[in-house]
């Protein structure tokens, strides 16, 4: 999670790597439907004021939490590099909008095998606000395009999480 995050920065030509490898995730009818939009710098600080600012906006005041708040502008704080994940959709419709989301999400893994491979740590999150009229109109997507998350970026200050999977036999059904 970005509240592991050091203060280290992350360098661009590692982030311009985990893009490349992203987009050899494979994708149905070659659509590749996936675009990055890369925040970092100042536009990551415009990006910690905006996708709150969102959640404030669109949340009725009754539902509205005020440390859920607090916790998405840290986050976006303490990033060293936002990525974006988007899904241009398949002008043609040939493709299913699910096929093209799983592409992406496929590019997403790739992302992630990378960055770990460098050192580094990903978090995908998808707030509710990443579906809204407003977040799309300041990605600059188009009617049929979905923004699918937010992938946190950084170092990880001290030992790496210890994580756990079920074993294959909770999870695994051989047919002979």
């Amino acid at each position: 999670m970005p509240e592991m995050f050091s203060s280290r920065k992350v360098h661009r030509e590692q982030i311009e790597l985990m893009l490349t490898n992203a987009t050899w995730a494979p994708t149905h009818g070659l659509t590749q439907p996936w675009r990055f939009k890369v925040f970092s710098g100042e536009s990551l600080a415009k990006l910690a004021d905006f996708v709150p600012g969102i959640y404030q906006k669109n949340t009725p005041e009754n539902a509205f939490s005020p440390a859920k708040y607090a916790k998405m502008k840290a986050r976006l704080e303490k990033a060293s590099v936002v990525i974006i994940v988007c899904m241009h959709r398949d002008e043609t419709g040939k493709i299913s909008e699910l096929e093209e989301i799983e592409a992406v999400a496929c590019s997403v893994q790739n992302l992630s095998l990378t960055a770990t491979a460098y050192g580094l740590g990903t978090f995908w999150a998808t707030p509710k606000i990443i579906y809204s009229s407003e977040m799309k109109e300041f990605l600059g997507l188009s009617e049929p395009d979905l923004c699918l998350g937010l992938i946190y970026v950084g170092y990880l200050e001290g030992e790496w999480p210890i994580a756990h999977r079920k074993p294959l036999e909770y999870v695994t059904e051989w047919h002979d």
